[in-house]
C-alpha cells in the first residue's frame, strides 16, 4: 500500500505548492492608491490583533489539554504530540490563509479599476491559498502522524489529532463569529437606519471593525471549520476501515482525498471570466468540474484497488451528489435572484416583524430537501455496502464504512469549496475599500464580485453543514464500535435521557452564542452613537472617527464571550458519560446531531435569506435604499447576522466535537 501513502504525500505537497504560487501571484499585484493602502493597513492591523489575542487564549487551552494527554496512562506522549499537531496545523491554515486575504483586498480593489476579470483572478487566488492550505496541511497532518508513529493498523489512536483540530476550530468559529457580527450589527443599526449612510461609509466608526470581521470570521473561521471536518472524516473512515481486516480499507480514504486535491487544483485553472459571462457561472463551473474529475479519479482508484467492488464507488458518488444538492438547495432559498429571497424582500414593505417571520419560515422550508438528501445518502450507502461481500467483517461494519465513504466523497472537494468561499470576504472587503476611497467607477465591478461571493457563501455553508452531519454520523458510528455498543436501544431511559440532554446542549449553545453577539453588539452600538454625538464634524465628513475603539470592543468582547459556549460543548459529553454511561453518551450524540443539523440549516438559510432580501432592495427594487421597506429589511438582516455567521456555523463544529470527545472517552476506557 506504499503507493497510496506516496500519493497522499504528493497531493499534500502539491496543494501547499499551489497555495504558495497563488500567494506569490496575489502579492505581485499593485496595492493601489495611498487611500486604499491606508484602509487596507487598518483592516490588516485589526485582523492581526484579533487573531494574535485569540490564539493566545486558545494556546492556554491547547497547552493544558496537551499536558492532560501527556500524563494520562491511556494516552501518553504520542497522543500529546498528535493533539498538538492537530491544533497547530489548524491554526496555521487559518492564520496563513487570512494573512493573504488581508493583503489581497486592496489588490482586488485596485484590480477592479481594470475590470471584472482581473479583480476576480486576484480574489479567487487569495481564496485558493486558504483552500489549498486546508487540504494540504490536513493531509500532511494525518499521514505524518500515522506513518511517523506507525499507527496504520490502529488509526483510532489518531483521535487526539482530531480533537486538536476540533477544539481550535470551535474557538475560531465562535470567536470569529461573535467578532464579525458585533461589528456588522453596530455598523448597520446606527449607520444605515439611524444615520442613513452606507454600511461601508468612512464616516461610520464601525466600518473597519466590520471589514476585519469578514476576515476573522469567514476566512480563518470557515477554514478551521472545514479543516477539522476534513481531518475528522478521514480519521473516522480509517478507524472503521481497520475493522474490515485489510489495510487497503484504512488507506482508501487517503486515496479519495488525494484524488479530490488533484481535481481541485486542475479545476482552479478554469476560473477566468470571459466577456459577457456571469462570474458565478465561472466559479460554479469550476466546482462542478472538480466533482466530475474526482468521480473519474475515484472510479479508476476503486478498479485498481478493489476490482469490481461497485458499492464503494457508489457511496463516494452519492456523497459528491449530496454535497452538490445541498449547496444548490441552499442557493435556491437564499439567492436574491430566486423567489424565496424576493418574497422575504417584499414582506419588508409590511414592516420588520413580517420580514422576520417570512425569513424564518423560508429557513424552515429550506430544511426539507437537505435533510432528505442526507438521509437518503446514509440509508443508500449503508444498504449497498452492507449487502456487498468485500472485507472480512460483518455486514454492519461494511454498511458503516459505506456511510463514511459518502462523507469522504462530499469532503473530497473541500479544496475547491473553501477556495470559492474564502474568495467572498476578499471581494466584500474590496467593495468596502472602493467605497471608502470614493472610486465610484469601480463600484459596479466590486458589487458584481460581492454578489458572486454571497452566492458561493450560501453554497459553501450548505456544504459545510451537510458534511458536518455526515462526519458526525461517521464519528457516532465509530463510537458505537469503539465503545462495543452493537445496539443503542432507544427504549432504555438512559438513552432517551442522553438524547434529550444532547438536544438541550445544542439549544443552550445557540442561546449563549446569540446572546454573546447581542451583548457585544449593544456595546458597539453605544460606542458608534457616542462618536457621532461627541466628535464634531463627523457626520459632515470633516472629522475622522476612532476606528480603533470599535475594533477593540469587538475583539475584547469576542474573546471574553467565546469561553463558556466552547467549554459547554467539551465538558457536557464528559459529564453525561461519567454519570449515565456509554449508552446514554451514544444517545446524547444522536440528539445533538439531529437538532444540530436542523438548527444549523435553519439559521444559515434564514440568515442568508434576510441578508439577500436586503441586498435585493438596495439594488433599487421596492423603492431602494432609505425607504421604510429598506429599514425593515436591515432589521431582519441584523437578526439574521448571528444566525448565519455565528451560532449556525459554530454548530457544524459543536456536533462533531461532542462526538470526538465521546470517542476519546471510549478509547481511554472512561465509558
Amino acid at each position: 500500500m506504499q503507493g497510496l501513502e506516496i500519493l497522499g504525500l504528493i497531493s499534500a505537497g502539491s496543494a501547499i505548492l499551489t497555495a504558495t504560487l497563488a500567494a506569490r501571484s496575489v502579492l505581485r499585484r499593485p496595492t493601489g492608491s495611498g487611500r486604499m493602502v491606508e484602509v487596507g493597513e487598518a483592516i490588516k492591523d485589526g485582523a492581526r490583533a484579533f487573531l494574535r489575542r485569540q490564539y493566545t487564549t486558545v494556546g492556554i487551552f491547547v497547552l493544558l489539554a496537551s499536558l492532560l494527554f501527556l500524563v494520562s496512562p491511556n494516552f501518553g506522549p504520542k497522543a500529546s504530540l498528535a493533539y498538538l499537531c492537530g491544533s497547530l496545523s489548524s491554526m496555521a491554515a487559518g492564520y496563513f490563509g487570512m494573512q493573504i486575504a488581508i493583503r489581497a483586498n486592496t489588490r482586488t480593489a485596485h484590480s477592479a479599476l481594470s475590470g471584472l476579470d482581473e479583480a476576480l483572478k486576484v480574489a479567487f487566488r487569495a481564496g485558493l491559498v486558504m483552500g489549498m492550505l486546508v487540504v494540504g496541511l490536513g493531509m500532511l497532518a494525518v499521514l505524518g502522524i500515522t506513518l511517523g508513529f506507525d499507527w496504520l493498523h490502529d488509526p483510532s489512536r489518531l483521535l487526539p489529532l482530531s480533537f486538536g483540530a476540533s477544539s481550535v476550530a470551535l474557538f475560531g468559529r465562535v470567536g470569529g463569529g461573535i467578532y464579525t457580527k458585533t461589528a456588522d450589527v453596530g455598523a448597520d443599526l446606527v449607520g444605515k437606519i439611524e444615520k442613513g449612510i452606507p454600511e461601508d461609509d468612512p464616516r461610520n466608526p464601525a466600518v473597519i471593525a466590520d471589514n476585519v470581521g469578514d476576515n476573522v470570521g469567514d476566512v480563518a473561521g470557515m477554514g478551521s471549520d472545514l479543516y477539522e471536518s476534513y481531518v475528522e472524516q478521514i480519521v473516522a473512515t480509517m478507524i472503521v476501515g481497520a475493522m474490515l481486516g485489510d489495510v487497503k480499507y484504512v488507506l482508501f480514504p487517503i486515496g479519495i482525498a488525494a484524488a479530490g486535491i488533484f481535481s481541485s487544483i486542475v479545476a482552479s485553472f478554469m476560473v477566468r471570466v470571459r466577456r459577457g459571462k456571469d462570474p458565478s457561472y465561472v466559479l460554479n463551473s469550476a466546482s462542478f468540474a472538480s466533482m466530475a474529475f474526482t468521480a473519474i479519479s475515484v472510479f479508476l482508484l476503486v478498479r485498481l484497488l478493489f476490482g469490481s467492488e461497485v458499492a464503494l464507488l457508489v457511496s463516494i458518488v452519492l456523497g459528491l451528489i449530496s454535497g452538490l444538492a445541498i449547496g444548490l438547495a441552499s442557493d435556491y432559498f437564499t439567492n436574491r435572484l430566486h423567489k424565496p429571497a424576493q418574497y422575504v424582500a417584499r414582506s419588508a414593505s409590511s414592516g420588520a416583524a413580517i420580514n422576520i417571520l417570512s425569513g424564518f419560515s423560508v429557513g424552515l422550508f429550506s430544511l426539507f430537501v437537505p435533510v432528505l438528501v442526507i438521509s437518503a445518502s446514509v440509508v443508500a450507502s449503508y444498504a449497498i455496502n452492507s449487502a456487498a461481500s468485500y472485507g472480512t467483517a460483518d455486514s454492519l461494519i461494511r454498511g458503516i464504512y459505506g456511510i463514511c465513504l459518502a462523507g469522504m466523497g462530499m469532503l473530497s472537494v473541500t479544496g475547491m469549496v473553501v477556495s470559492a468561499d474564502a474568495y467572498g470576504p476578499v471581494a466584500d472587503n474590496a467593495g468596502g475599500i472602493i467605497e471608502q476611497c470614493g472610486e465610484e467607477r469601480a463600484r459596479e465591478t466590486t458589487d458584481a464580485l460581492d454578489s458572486v461571493g454571497n452566492t458561493m457563501k450560501a453554497i459553501s455553508k450548505g456544504f459545510a453543514i451537510g458534511s458536518a452531519a455526515l462526519t458526525a454520523i461517521a464519528l457516532f458510528a465509530s463510537y458505537s464500535q469503539v465503545a462495543h455498543l452493537k445496539v443503542i436501544d432507544l427504549l432504555k431511559p438512559e438513552v432517551v435521557a442522553g438524547a434529550m440532554i444532547g438536544a438541550a446542549v445544542i439549544s443552550l449553545f445557540c442561546a449563549l452564542v446569540i446572546l454573546a453577539v447581542s451583548r457585544n453588539a449593544f456595546r458597539m452600538v453605544e460606542e458608534v452613537r457616542r462618536q457621532f454625538r461627541e466628535i464634531p464634524g463627523l457626520m459632515e465628513g470633516k472629522a475622522k472617527p476612532d476606528y480603533g475603539r470599535c475594533v477593540d470592543i469587538a475583539t475584547t468582547g469576542a474573546l471574553r464571550e467565546l469561553i463558556v459556549p466552547t467549554l459547554l460543548v467539551i465538558l457536557s459529553p464528559i459529564l453525561v458519560g461519567v454519570s449515565l454511561g456509554s449508552a446514554a453518551l451514544g444517545g446524547m450524540q444522536l440528539g445533538a446531531i439531529l437538532l444540530g443539523l436542523v438548527f444549523a440549516l435553519l439559521m444559515a438559510n434564514a440568515g442568508a435569506a434576510w441578508d439577500n432580501a436586503k441586498k435585493f432592495i438596495e439594488l433599487g427594487n421596492l423603492g431602494g435604499k432609505g425607504t421604510p421597506t429598506h429599514q425593515a429589511a436591515v432589521v431582519g438582516d441584523t437578526v439574521g447576522d448571528p444566525f448565519k455567521d455565528a451560532a449556525g456555523p459554530s454548530l457544524n463544529i459543536a456536533i462533531k466535537l461532542m462526538s470526538v470527545v465521546a470517542l476519546l472517552m471510549a478509547l481511554g476506557g472512561v465509558v
